[in-house]
């Protein structure tokens, strides 16, 4: 991948369908759909062709959630296989529910051996509290392979408007549980994703606190960004913070239309937009 071409790198994409498994959409998709309002559902080599148009690139994953919706997730391999075929654009991580165990730790294992570069977790969609041991044996791969955690944290797209939320409990996804992974795992990188609503502080508190742990822009438009968490990315956190769209819940480029327009001081846009995913991936050799 040659950075120096791309104009910004998302750190927060999914692949939503599967090219060699097209389903059914799910009750919780058309939920989304209404809360983002957005119908896309793109395959990982459909994301692709939209990055490199866009002349960015783009971490992408599926989200296993099948213990929750039922719904089959878009294969972690297939994801690979997208990746191998675009690298100039994608950056593949994968989603292991932590309740599959030991079989989840082998595939965990079998594809870092592959080359995935992280891994996304749910709490939401997952029912699990991100410090309950459970997960730990899949943090421990992840962390011995020197790769990254992604968390969703804050309120939930999936299941708004949904009789019960849809069962997707919120409690979950409180930020702070993930300051016990941070002390517990503190060679493993970990990214908060999406501006943690109602548990800002919490988030913003962890992320200052702990080396190893940044915060992703996914999710929402910047225009409704918290002012502590613009504050803070302007100033003691510029170097942690990461662009993220949730594409295909936002687009890109409307993403970017509304940061320019957010308060974003001019010298932290580059930071976030792209120099601080290139150092926390890798991507400049280090």
């Amino acid at each position: 991948m040659d950075v120096s071409k791309l104009e910004a790198i998302d750190v927060h994409t999914h692949a939503e369908s599967s090219r060699e498994e097209p389903g059914a959409k799910h009750a919780f998709a058309e939920a989304a759909e209404k809360y983002f309002g957005e119908s896309e559902h793109p395959t990982a080599w459909e994301v692709a062709e939209y990055y490199r148009n866009l002349r960015m690139a783009a971490v992408i994953f599926t989200v296993d959630m099948e213990m929750k919706t039922g719904q089959k997730r878009v294969p972690n391999e297939e994801v690979l296989e997208a990746a191998r075929e675009n690298p100039d654009v994608l950056i593949p991580f994968a989603s292991i529910h932590p309740a599959r165990g030991k079989m989840g730790v082998k595939e965990a294992e079998r594809l870092i051996e592959m080359g995935v570069r992280g891994f996304k977790f749910h709490p939401n969609l997952q029912d699990f509290y991100p410090n309950d041991r459970m997960a730990y044996p899949l943090y421990e791969v992840i962390a011995e392979a020197g790769l990254i955690a992604l968390f969703h944290t804050g309120h939930s797209g999936m299941g708004t408007g949904m009789p019960g939320g849809g069962g997707v409990r919120l409690k979950y996804s409180n930020p702070m549980y993930i300051d016990d992974v941070a002390v517990d795992f503190p060679e493993m990188k970990i990214i908060l994703a999406h501006p943690s609503f109602p548990w800002q502080d919490e988030a913003l508190s962890v992320c200052l606190h702990k080396p190893n742990v940044y915060i992703d822009l996914s999710g929402w438009s910047p225009k409704y960004f918290p002012e502590n968490l613009v504050h803070y990315a302007n100033t003691l956190l510029k170097r942690k913070m990461l662009f993220g769209s949730d594409y295909p819940a936002i687009k890109p480029e409307r993403w970017i239309e509304d940061f320019e327009h957010a308060g974003f001081r001019e010298e932290v846009r580059p930071l976030i937009l792209k120099e601080n995913a290139v150092r926390l991936l890798g991507l400049d050799g280090s």
